[in-house]
């Protein structure tokens, strides 16, 4: 089969159309004839050599993949040859065959196209998991979500607004600001011309929000602290402006605050299946009624890989950058 291979991993890494074998499903796994896979900021970190593959899982990039299942595990129950689905996949996904567990694959919403179906697994589960099972957003909090015109951010501005709750995102441009407004952001702040915190505070009357989901870290970790509400919690995903800062922990002590960061792709196939159970409530029932949709920036073939991933490391995107085989 073809899939893209990581040529001189690290900065100046390529990636090259290969073949390589066809990989065959395990008894708990189904084998996915790939349509189309998502691209993410962890497939760069990948190829860069920064964030290696889980023990046992593909070293072939690639998170998330929609397309026709090829064959089931005899313990794969719920499944058939046949099936249009969408997956999460812990890698294999830049390929024409790909291996899914089975706790992580979800049919595709009705309405929803093979093509727009592969935008969704890594973004829903990662909004999901960390905004209302890490952080436990609850009904009539305010939200602040950083990068809110990225995959993540387009998925958790709509998931948030439908379940009504008051949105605030940051993102770097006035076109990216509104199309985070039209997707329900109360107020959408362009970072390099405003101040989210004070922004923030003066929208809440002082109050702050109540959960950030943050991809940033850096200077954004003591700012965080700054627009947090009393009792509030702070979620981060990535670190894309740094892992360490210079913090003071006072208004952490004073305003009782949560830091919490997780990491989805090296989690067991079990807490990924719990995941997969409530979006399939949760989230699927607002895809099928229109108020959550997925938002698509552009699509390449597989052989230009390379040039999806430079789009991305341009930040000019907005919603998910796909792969069509």
């Amino acid at each position: 089969m073809k899939a893209i291979r990581i040529e001189q991993p690290g900065p100046d890494y390529r990636l090259v159309l290969a073949d390589v074998p066809v990989p065959k499903a395990g008894a708990d796994e189904v084998m996915i004839k790939v349509a189309v896979a998502g691209i993410n900021r962890a497939d760069i970190a990948q190829a860069e050599g920064r964030y290696p593959p889980p023990a046992g899982a593909s070293d072939i990039l690639g998170m998330e993949v929609s397309g026709t299942i090829a064959e089931v595990g005899k313990r794969a129950s719920g499944w058939r040859v046949g099936d249009e689905v969408c997956a999460l996949v812990a890698g294999g996904g830049y390929a024409e065959f790909c291996i899914a567990p089975a706790e992580a694959v979800l049919r595709i919403p009705a309405e929803i196209s093979l093509l727009d179906a592969a935008g969704l697994p890594e973004v829903f589960f990662t909004v999901w998991t960390n905004l209302f099972d890490s952080a436990r957003l609850a009904p009539g909090e305010r939200v602040l979500i950083h990068g809110g015109s990225s995959g993540i951010g387009t998925a958790a501005i709509q998931l948030c607004a439908a379940r009504g709750h008051e949105v605030f995102t940051t993102a770097g441009s006035g076109e990216k600001c509104q199309v985070c407004e039209r997707l329900g952001a109360k107020r959408a702040i362009n970072y390099h011309e405003e101040d989210f915190v004070e922004v923030i505070k003066q929208a809440t009357g002082g109050k702050g929000v109540d959960v950030i989901l943050d991809m940033v870290g850096g200077e954004y970790i003591q700012r965080n602290i700054s627009v947090a509400a009393t009792w509030g919690r702070i979620v981060n995903i990535a670190y894309m402006s740094g892992m360490t800062a210079t913090v003071n922990f006072g208004p952490v002590l004073m305003k009782r605050l949560s830091l919490l960061a997780t990491t989805l792709r090296s989690r067991t196939n079990a807490e990924k299946g719990a995941i997969r159970d409530a979006v399939l409530q949760e989230v699927w029932p607002l895809i099928e009624n229109g108020r959550v949709r997925p938002i698509i920036d552009s699509t390449f073939r597989l052989g230009e890989a390379q040039c999806a991933h430079d789009r991305m490391k341009k930040s000019e995107h907005i919603g998910k950058i796909l792969l069509q085989m």
